[in-house]
């Protein structure tokens, strides 16, 4: 049986012919798409998302809704005012042919206007408006919260794409170092002063770190689409960020975030304490069943009962000739189909006695809404402790690491060049160089992750605290 070998040169060559083409469509897609990209700065992304963005919309809308609650809660305490017309023919009575044709009015038109005002609910009324009210204000807090979640969302997505195209920018700039050694180790070769194996491989270690490098474009695409999302902004064009986070701009941040320890209590606890009120208003206007409830209502109207066809005009009574036979002295009237005065009012005092406990039902489910919403408070006051505590923790963890970073790239960088010079000069090996390269991409993509990280860090911190977060210019890059 015939056996596949392989060599090291074979593969080299194939891997390289595999992935070359797929490299250099993608180099030329970015540069393709530059041109027409769109700027976008940090505080042009978050004024988009929260004009636009689906999420500060909807908390715009539960307003609304909140809105229309308390008009609702405030309605049932005002008066009612209806108007109603109806026209009712009578094709048969049994009432005219049993009593006599008296009754017999075969069409009737009426006319009226309805008004009704409730006078004692038991407190009902007011419970109810005080507790639309007070979730109408929970409504504006919790946008006030959504806003700010909106705002540090922006902020984490732009870092993140920052961090992904700074990461790119460092694998491309490593890809084309390590292209420019496989050059040099190719001259060197030439020359008698390095051997075939070292040209394989400096071609090894590039194609190494080409996938590196369609990774990191994939993720800065995915970083991009995120950010789109947030804003709103269309997904097929792509977005050039202007804004770029330096290290003056992040200590800036951090002292303010640090100096904001002393802000009033955040809104989410603010609005957890109004939600709870109000499911105490519930438990009032639940209670309120128990209660007598007195009403007003008065109506107000015009009948009329022509044998044919629409009403004449005002109703009046004409005397008309008696049949044969009546009572002498007696006095006949026929209307005349015309419209009636039709007036009445009226007090209503309701008393509940058995409603099959359906009042009682209600008044213990409205208590244990009213306990929930007492416990969700509680949990709410310590998950806002926790959330500080913890961004403070982290705050200082991103600190330590920031300032333990600050020289690493410096130095790594000088140790690269250092061993690129003595591989330039036959006195150094090939692998010192790739050490180096790859303590120096390390040691810049932890640099430029520190940066961001202190950066939220100082966001988050704000955030918890119920502070404004910071939206910073930033440093802009050249147009």
């Amino acid at each position: 049986m015939d056996r596949l070998v392989l060599r090291p040169a074979r593969t080299f060559r194939l891997l390289a012919a595999l992935l070359s083409p797929a490299f250099a469509s993608l180099t030329a897609q970015t540069t393709a798409v530059g041109a027409d990209s769109l700027p976008l700065t940090l505080d042009a992304a978050i004024a988009s998302a929260l004009a636009t963005g689906d999420e500060a919309r909807a908390a715009a809308l539960r307003i609304d809704v909140a809105d229309a609650q308390v008009t609702v809660a405030r309605a049932a305490a005002l008066p009612q005012l209806r108007i109603n017309a109806t026209q009712t023919h009578v094709i048969e009575s049994a009432r005219a042919q049993a009593v006599g044709s008296i009754f017999n009015q075969p069409n009737t038109y009426n006319t009226n206007a309805s008004i009704s005002q409730a006078l004692f609910q038991g407190g009902r009324l007011t419970a109810g408006r005080r507790a639309a009210t007070r979730l109408r204000k929970s409504a504006r807090l919790d946008e006030t919260e959504d806003r700010a979640d909106v705002v540090l969302d922006v902020q984490r997505a732009y870092l993140q794409a920052l961090f992904a195209s700074r990461t790119l920018d460092i694998q491309t700039s490593a890809y084309a170092l390590a292209g420019e050694r496989v050059t040099q180790a190719e001259q060197f070769q030439r020359a008698g002063r390095a051997a075939r194996y070292d040209v394989l491989r400096a071609r090894v270690e590039q194609a190494n770190i080409e996938p590196n490098v369609i990774q990191a474009r994939g993720d800065a695409e995915l970083a991009q689409l995120e950010l789109k999302r947030l804003i709103n902004a269309p997904l097929d064009r792509p977005v050039k960020l202007v804004t770029v986070i330096d290290s003056a701009l992040v200590q800036q941040m951090v002292a303010q975030a640090e100096g904001a320890s002393a802000t009033a209590e955040r809104a989410a606890v603010r609005s957890a304490e109004l939600l709870a009120a109000a499911r105490r208003d519930a438990v009032t206007a639940a209670r309120a069943d128990l209660l007598p409830s007195v009403g007003f209502s008065a109506q107000l109207g015009y009948l009329a009962f022509p044998v044919s066809g629409f009403p004449p005009g005002r109703g009046r009574l004409e005397p008309v000739t008696c049949p044969a036979g009546s009572t002498p002295g007696r006095v006949c009237t026929l209307q005349n189909g015309g419209w009636f005065p039709d007036r009445s009012m009226a007090f209503t005092v309701s008393l509940p006695v058995f409603d099959g406990f359906r009042a009682k039902g209600n008044i213990e489910l409205a208590r244990a809404q009213a306990r929930l919403a007492e416990l969700d408070l509680a949990r709410e006051r310590e998950r806002v402790r926790i959330e500080v505590a913890s961004a403070r923790e982290n705050l200082e963890r991103a600190k330590s690491l920031y300032s333990a970073r600050r020289q690493t790239v410096s130095e790594a960088d000088e140790a690269f060049r250092l061993a690129s010079l003595r591989f330039a000069r036959g006195l150094g090996t090939q692998l010192e160089v790739s050490d180096a390269q790859l303590a120096l991409v390390t040691a810049q993509m932890t640099e430029a992750r520190a940066i961001y990280d202190l950066y939220l860090a100082a966001a988050s911190l704000s955030r918890a605290l119920g502070a404004p977060i910071p939206e910073p210019e930033g440093v802009r890059a050249p147009n």
